[in-house]
């Protein structure tokens, strides 16, 4: 459903944007920048949705919740600055995709050769990165006792 949702959303923009505009924007598809690697573009985004997928665990992680019983409702804070601060590190290399779907939509949109060429980074980087912070999360973290004050 992410995947249709930004197929259309994409879709709206096209609608919207002129096609001159559209066209220099690259229809918002996310590419590797000129002047980085592919692999740098995955790393970016591995370590972008690491941070992202890490900070929503630890918001809303089940044990502080208890602990801490205001966390539930401060925890948009915490995840819309993660959020923030990916887009501000790797919108210069990537254009931040951290989302497969957000990548899809703007490609199947787009639909020209730049757009297909890098797309894989925007698959594996993420998949490969929420794992990882899932995994971290699961392992590490979780793994330190809790304590009662």
């Amino acid at each position: 459903m992410q995947c249709l949702g930004a197929i259309c959303g994409a879709g709206v923009v096209r609608g919207f944007e002129g096609g001159n505009e559209y066209k220099l924007l690259g229809g918002g598809a996310n590419t590797v920048a000129h002047g980085y690697t592919k692999g740098s573009g995955l790393g970016a985004e591995i370590i972008g949705t690491f941070v992202l997928v890490y900070t929503v665990f630890s918001a809303t992680d089940a044990k502080r919740s208890a602990r801490d019983s205001h966390v539930p409702l401060l925890a948009p804070l915490p995840i819309g600055f993660a959020v923030f601060l990916v887009h501000l590190a790797t919108i210069p290399i990537t254009g931040t995709g951290i989302n497969p779907a957000r990548s899809l939509g703007a490609a199947i949109i787009y639909n020209k050769d730049h757009a297909w060429d890098d797309h894989w980074v925007f698959w594996v980087g993420p998949f490969i990165g929420a794992a990882l912070a899932a995994l971290y999360h699961q392992v590490v973290i979780r793994a330190i006792p809790f304590k009662n004050k």
